[in-house]
């Protein structure tokens, strides 16, 4: 039965725009799959994986995250992030996951991180995994939209910082397995300059899996 607030202000599904519910049992459908591997244009280094291609209600969905404040699709991508790294990961080791970096004036904007969001749901599906929100954007980087390949790598080149003294717990477990996570990989530029961030302090990434691959 559908709340008065319903009525007043009727939700729609992010993925097909049906009316009455925010993520019809169809758009989760559509999500389930393998995590594939992907090879962008700006190579960080080490395997990168997505959980789908940048299209359809997947899209949409990522899109209303960050552009309409549809926190509550957190937790759909966040099941999704899960069931990706499960079947990526080393037994019996710890995981980390580090969510790639927006400008501050994005997060402003969006009332939070919507990767970090989707990466702590994911955390509290999986069994010894944590978050380590380390990375920041330094300041001089320009919104990516319409930026070609060169001009993006070229936006973001040393602007991508990780704390060089004493990092989180779960980052100095020796056999830590660090993952970097991010919703969509185009050029590769934001995965690069992250693992390029880490690696300078001394943290090994293992991987990069994100939402969407464009």
């Amino acid at each position: 039965m559908r709340t008065l607030l319903d009525l007043i202000l009727p939700q729609d599904c992010a993925g097909c725009g049906r009316c009455g519910v925010g993520w019809c049992a169809d758009c989760a459908e559509s999500l389930a799959g393998q995590p594939f591997r992907v090879w962008p244009r700006a190579d960080p280094g080490v395997p990168c994986w997505a959980l789908g291609r940048y299209a359809g209600p997947r899209r949409r969905a990522v899109v209303a995250v960050k552009e309409q404040h549809r926190r509550e699709l957190a937790a759909p991508l966040g099941r999704e992030l899960a069931r990706g790294l499960a079947a990526l990961r080393t037994p019996r080791r710890p995981l980390v996951l580090v969510p790639a970096p927006a400008r501050r004036a994005a997060i402003r904007q969006r009332g939070g991180d919507p990767v970090g969001r989707v990466a702590r749901v994911a955390a509290s599906l999986l069994s010894d995994c944590a978050v380590a929100p380390v990375l920041r954007m330094g300041p001089g980087v320009r919104d990516s939209v319409g930026l070609r390949p060169e001009q993006r790598r070229r936006n973001l080149a040393g602007r991508i910082v990780a704390p060089t003294g004493s990092l989180p717990t779960a980052l100095r477990h020796p056999e830590a397995e660090v993952v970097l996570v991010d919703d969509v990989l185009t050029t590769g530029a934001t995965a690069s300059e992250s693992v390029r961030a880490l690696t300078g302090a001394t943290v090994h990434v293992r991987a990069v899996v994100v939402t969407c691959a464009a």
